[in-house]
């Protein structure tokens, strides 16, 4: 497996790749990678004939007091697991090669409407680091298709609806959630949690399985099971920032149980955010 840093040396590999025909699949990560980032490789491998990773640990996504100092960087271990799955290249910039003038004066790319709710309502900005980085990153790599996991479902959507508009011809693979035998979504964060955590951090998953079945039991009011929901988490030592029934296309709060839905939540337990969705 090939590690480029330059940009210059990107770019001339993806050119060797296209001159030979070569259908190009992108993973674009933080790093700090487990099964769940594995996965989203191994499909990419089996949609085209090579695959480039990215690990760029995005300072434009992270608000002033969140975690990225302390955010895991793994990259000895993140190369053998990439190598191990049969990557061809990974891709380690520096934030002085993706943002040489700055993040001040940095120009950046804004998705509106989906970005507004959820996650985008309690973390100011996260979105617009999100949609500018891979905006930027998919300019360098020229991916045919590009992998990313429902865990981030808001993030999903809103990729896609960028990709869209602005009329890059680029597929966007959704690959779905893994998780943990007690069901807990694979996250880099989960690695923060204490061993007394982890124990209590399935009940997310499971209090949003439990909606879905009162969903699908007819439940006429959305907005009193989001509270009831919000309150198991909270009594299970959760400190709940949102449980949402909302509109699977738009993402914006559902108003009845009739059209395609998705459950979106996030909840901190201790200093550690998790997230979470389930399709209704």
């Amino acid at each position: 497996m090939l590690m480029i840093q330059d940009i210059a040396q990107l770019r001339a590999l993806i050119r060797q790749w296209r001159s030979a025909g070569e259908r190009v699949a992108f993973v674009p990560t933080m790093g700090n990678l487990h099964q769940g980032h594995l996965q989203l490789v191994d499909t990419a491998k089996q949609r085209a004939d090579r695959v480039i990773v990215s690990i760029f640990v995005n300072p434009m996504q992270f608000g002033p007091h969140e975690d990225l100092d302390k955010y895991p960087r793994t990259l000895e271990q993140d190369c053998k697991g990439l190598t191990e799955h049969g990557a061809d290249a990974v891709f380690t910039p520096t934030p002085a090669i993706i943002y040489p003038r700055g993040l001040d004066v940095q120009t950046y790319v804004e998705v509106p409407l989906l970005g507004d709710y959820h996650c985008g309502a309690s973390r100011a900005g996260h979105f617009r680091g999100v949609s500018t980085i891979v905006t930027k990153l998919f300019n360098l790599v020229q991916p045919d298709i590009a992998c990313f996991g429902q865990k981030d479902y808001q993030q999903l959507a809103i990729i896609r609806q960028m990709v869209t508009d602005l009329s890059m011809p680029i597929e966007i693979i959704g690959v779905p959630t893994t998780r943990a035998e007690d069901g807990l979504a694979l996250s880099s964060r989960n690695g923060y949690l204490t061993a007394e955590q982890r124990v209590t951090a399935p009940v997310l998953y499971r209090t949003l399985q439990w909606m879905k079945q009162q969903l699908n039991q007819g439940c006429p009011d959305l907005r009193a099971l989001e509270q009831q929901a919000k309150d198991t988490l909270n009594a299970a030592g959760f400190n709940a920032d949102y449980v949402n029934i909302s509109n699977r296309q738009t993402l914006v709060p559902a108003t009845d149980a009739t059209a395609p839905l998705v459950i979106l939540a996030a909840a901190y337990l201790g200093t550690t955010r998790l997230i979470d969705n389930i399709e209704v």
